[in-house]
């Protein structure tokens, strides 16, 4: 079955707590989701705030590929006639094909929040939905609270789709608001809906009892075709339905078409790319599209995985653009290890006597506190390390940083310290920094730069810094995760210490340390290949 995908991650997404995008994010998203194949997007409430009517002053003017473009409003005010309702006024003039309004279906709504009879409700919505269609729009009407107002009155609910329905809307959408309704309650009432009314039914949910795509779903299966979602559920309070678990759920899972499968590969990209710009993390538990999604850290686990994926993951992941993680930590086997070492290419440096102690180690060190799951650029340096012995880029002879608040001066002066040995010469640099962790890092490079130019290339992209416990307050040891990018790939190293400089020095350390090892391992290998080559001759 063709299943119509509403996206309103642009509107009600941006009513969760830290969720805010300017009108350049917008248009973005729009565009990112017009391009996965998503059929509505609802961008906004026109009347509500300039930023939204900006979005769509600017949003007409450009090309969509598939996406029908959807502004949201309400039904008019009781005491306005239609064509003067200011609400009713901006939704028109937003220029969308298809505009979204809610109504109330709640007989205690329609007394409470409005004030008004029943009957002057079901007026409310007749004209709202009969006036935007004699203009030409496609008219999506959400019945707003429809599960409770069933529950309450369902005579009087389906009343208000009737007068909807028979005033033209295209889409009869029904709203758990509150979030709190059972799927089985969910399945119930949409087969008596679908079973009255002919045409496109839907489905809007919130995630209050962790529930909405679980409704979604429910809802598909009695008969809705029209689901409506955020991406990554973002949304007020809970959440809503989180669009990036239904679409692969209706298309993997039962067989219905939404995207389609080849856009489907491209929904984690697109996950990861919303968050981005929502400057939030994703989050790594996230079904199909979280980094977590198809990780596997106990060993029993990796060891069947590497035999046949199927055993631990319910999908390919690929198919929605996500990849296999095996974690390395204190639960490893050998086959963690053993997986890490065929993904970096490394495979055949390590003997399995050298593996075994490698594991050992790193279950000892995750003991101290180490993490691998997040830190695979120090797992990396652990193995060539392991492998090449004798690779010795450079010793730390010493360090020093100082922090110091000049007399009469706002803000404080870091300076630091570093000598190194570098094969039988050593070299020593100070620098001053913006924090005791720039200053080190600007130390290390002027002391390694002459050597290994190379080197200038690795810059520092992110700094994490975690408190582990143990004594408690501040003379707990920390981990700090450091991550670094050399513009070709992104690893992080990882520290620790009962001192945060400290720990901060050492997975800058091991970050430089592990990118000389890879670069002489490639010179060596180079040397190695032109001897082979002039033999050859």
């Amino acid at each position: 079955m063709r299943v119509f995908t509403f996206d309103t991650t642009l509107r009600d997404g941006t009513q969760g707590e830290s969720v805010s995008f300017s009108v350049d994010d917008k248009i973005l998203i729009a565009q990112k989701l017009d391009e996965l194949g998503i059929d509505y997007i609802e961008g906004g409430w026109p009347g509500s705030n300039p930023r939204d009517k900006e979005f769509f002053t600017r949003a007409s003017q450009l090309a969509w590929k598939h996406a029908k473009l959807t502004a949201f409003g309400s039904t008019r005010f009781a005491r306005n006639p239609v064509d003067q309702d200011p609400n009713v006024r901006e939704l028109l003039a937003a220029a969308t094909p298809v505009i979204s309004i809610f109504g109330k279906s709640w007989d205690f709504h329609v007394r409470t929040a409005l004030g008004i009879s029943e009957e002057e409700n079901l007026d409310l919505i007749a004209d709202t939905v009969a006036y935007l269609v004699q203009h030409g729009r496609e008219v999506v009407y959400d019945a707003e609270h429809f599960f409770d107002g069933y529950s309450a009155n369902p005579k009087y609910a389906l009343q208000t789709l009737e007068a909807a329905r028979q005033a033209g809307a295209q889409v009869l959408c029904l709203c758990d608001t509150n979030g709190g309704t059972l799927p089985e309650r969910v399945a119930e009432v949409t087969a008596v809906v679908r079973a009255r009314f002919d045409g496109v039914l839907g489905i809007h949910c919130h995630n209050d009892a962790e529930l909405a795509v679980a409704n979604t779903l429910a809802a598909v299966r009695a008969g809705a075709s029209h689901v409506q979602g955020c991406i990554n559920g973002y949304g007020e309070r809970c959440g809503n339905a989180n669009l990036c678990s239904i679409i692969p759920n209706l298309e993997l899972k039962l067989g219905h078409t939404t995207i389609g499968r080849e856009n489907l590969k491209h929904l984690t990209s697109v996950a990861r790319y919303v968050a981005d710009l929502a400057n939030l993390s994703l989050r790594r538990e996230q079904a199909y599209v979280g980094p977590s999604a198809f990780a596997h850290k106990g060993g029993v686990h990796v060891s069947a995985v590497m035999k046949d994926a199927a055993t631990y993951e319910h999908i390919q992941p690929e198919l929605v653009g996500n990849r296999q993680r095996v974690l390395l930590s204190d639960l490893s086997g050998r086959g963690n290890v053993a997986y890490k070492l065929k993904q970096l290419g490394l495979k055949e440096t390590l003997t399995d006597t050298a593996g075994r102690e490698l594991l050992q180690r790193i279950k000892q060190m995750e003991h101290q506190g180490y993490d691998f799951e997040s830190a695979e650029g120090t797992f990396e340096l652990l193995v060539r390390e392991a492998a090449h012995p004798e690779f010795h880029p450079f010793e730390v002879v010493r360090y020093e940083v100082s922090t110091k608040l000049q007399p009469g001066a706002e803000e404080t002066v870091t300076t630091a310290g570093v000598t190194l040995r570098v094969g039988d010469s050593v070299h020593s640099s100070t620098a001053v920094g913006h924090g005791p962790v720039n200053a080190l890092d600007l130390c290390l490079r002027q002391c390694l730069a002459s050597i290994y130019p190379a080197i200038s290339d690795v810059h520092l992209t992110d700094y994490k810094v975690r408190v582990l416990g143990g004594k408690g307050g501040t003379e707990s040891k920390v981990r700090v995760l450091v991550e670094w990018t050399d513009h070709r790939r992104s690893w992080a190293t990882v520290g620790i210490s009962d001192n945060v400089i400290d720990a901060s020095w050492r997975a800058l350390v091991d970050a430089l340390r592990l990118e000389l090892m890879r670069l002489l391992e490639k010179k060596s290998e180079a040397e190695n290949a032109s001897l082979d080559f002039s033999w050859a001759v």
